[in-house]
């Protein structure tokens, strides 16, 4: 025998009616067109709150109802609630004073979700009346004002329970680690406070397994390690445990660590129901731990090649100049130039400057009118910064004490470019004295063709004629990109 659910929801003799996510009739039954004093076809697609509009506290209250149901998929009962409703004008118009009490259960559709949302209502405004009627003097207290007093107090516990509820619920939501519910054998979420939606890139995961909502966490063993939680009751996490995940609607996965704790939840009757998600999203700590280890490693072998600069600096300064208070400056002022570069690279943890920040430093001393310097933005790598920092010092020295930057009207103008893979950096002088080729080649000079061939593998061509001195450095391009972790 096949049932006609159709013709049995006609004949309910309580009123019941059915809602949709936006809060419009979809069906009603006799019984609930008769309590309304309203028909199915003035009803059916309309919206409850456009037909019943309620700005009071029942209708805060309705509405709050309706939107737990479809948030969590479980049934809401409202013992007690005043709500009032306007009266057909064949029936003289206006608001009639109701009180009501009723069920929402939700209804899923074939693949689970929450679809709609079936109300049975009682109108029990007849024994509110009576309530009223008992508290005169000469009225006597019949049983159903005490039922009715009952279903009051029940809704008052029930409202105070929801109060805290939600406060906890707040509480959860603002937290700064994150924290997810997932009901069920495929982890399906049924909350994700405002930190996990940060860290899944604030994608819809209510609702949805987690090898839906969040794909790529399946190949990297999380669901597997889920489904161990479930089927065992054993809880599972980690710390700083890496995985790739993505950030953004729209971004691919990215390197991410987590200290996350996996912890079943229990009925009443011991049976999991659902896995509990708390951690703190580590990423920046521990990329910070990791930049902290580089810096250590890259100080470490810093200092040994510092020292060996210093040594050869050192030795060849004082062996190339007889007169000690001479050596003496000269050797301060490469001193001076070696630790310049090294500042400006702790200003950047030791990652990066640039060329310009490296030709700004050197040359600053000079008047700045005398003084030009223009190229790209070149990124140099910690070795390559101390490199260009020490060939540019001994060449704007040689400007200073026999060149362009030796006199008053004399000017100095680097130019730098990229070509390719290689970088080319010009050196001109102008308006000093004649320069000629130096009769003995210096510490100097042989520092900067160390350099350049030996630390940067490249190229110098230097030119001494009327004009001035002038030089072309050629180098691969030292272009540095910081390493991202």
């Amino acid at each position: 025998m096949s049932i006609d659910y159709g013709r049995l929801f006609a004949a309910l003799p309580s009123p019941h009616m059915v809602l949709d996510h936006n809060f419009n009739y979809v069906a009603v039954n006799p019984a609930y067109e008769a309590v309304v004093m309203r028909s199915g076809s003035e009803l059916i697609g309309r919206n409850l709150f456009d037909l019943f509009p309620n700005e009071g506290e029942g209708g805060k209250r309705l509405r709050a109802s309706f939107t737990r149901v479809f948030e969590t998929g479980k049934q809401d009962t409202l013992a007690y609630i005043p709500y009032d409703i306007p009266r057909p004008e064949a029936q003289g118009g206006g608001m009639e004073q109701r009180f009501w009490t009723a069920v929402h259960t939700p209804l899923a559709d074939e693949n689970g979700a929450i679809a709609y949302l079936v109300q049975n209502t009682v109108d029990v405004t007849d024994i509110a009346r009576l309530r009223q009627a008992a508290s005169l003097p000469f009225a006597s207290k019949a049983g159903e004002t005490r039922l009715l007093e009952r279903a009051r107090e029940a809704e008052q516990q029930h409202q105070a329970l929801l109060a805290e509820s939600d406060e906890f619920r707040r509480l959860f939501q603002l937290a700064p680690g994150f924290f997810a519910v997932l009901s069920g054998p495929t982890h399906v979420f049924v909350f994700a406070n405002d930190a996990y939606g940060k860290l899944v890139g604030n994608r819809p995961v209510i609702g949805q397994p987690v090898k839906e909502a969040l794909p790529e966490v399946v190949e990297q063993g999380f669901v597997a390690l889920l489904d161990a939680v479930y089927r065992t009751g054993k809880p599972a996490g980690g710390e700083a445990v890496r995985l790739m995940l993505q950030r953004g609607p729209e971004e691919a996965p990215k390197e991410t660590y987590l200290d996350f704790s996996y912890d079943a939840i229990r009925n009443r009757d011991g049976e999991i129901t659902g896995i509990f998600v708390q951690g703190m999203d580590r990423t920046e700590a521990v990329r910070t731990q990791q930049r902290q280890k580089l810096l250590l490693d890259e100080l470490n072998h810093r200092v040994k090649n510092t020292l060996a600069t210093v040594q050869s600096i050192a030795s060849q300064t004082l062996r190339a100049i007889d007169d000690p208070v001479e050596a003496k400056t000269r050797f301060e002022a490469r001193l001076r130039a070696l630790s310049n570069a090294h500042n400006l690279l702790s200003e950047r943890e030791w990652a990066s400057t640039s060329l310009s920040t490296i030709l700004s430093q050197e040359l600053s001393i000079y008047e700045s009118s005398r003084v030009a310097a223009k190229g790209p933005a070149v990124t140099l790598s910690p070795k390559t910064s101390i490199a260009i920092a020490m060939v540019v010092h001994e060449l704007a020295t040689n400007a200073a004490k026999h060149g362009a930057l030796a006199g008053d009207d004399g000017s100095l103008r680097v130019d730098w470019q990229k070509r390719g893979d290689r970088l080319m950096l010009d050196w001109t002088e102008r308006g000093g004295p004649p320069a000629r080729p130096p009769e003995r080649r210096g510490f100097g000079s042989r520092l900067i063709e160390r350099v350049v061939n030996g630390e940067l593998g490249g190229e110098i061509e230097t030119r001494y004629d009327a004009a001035g001195f002038s030089c072309t450095i050629d180098v691969p391009n030292p272009e540095y990109e910081e390493q991202v972790l």
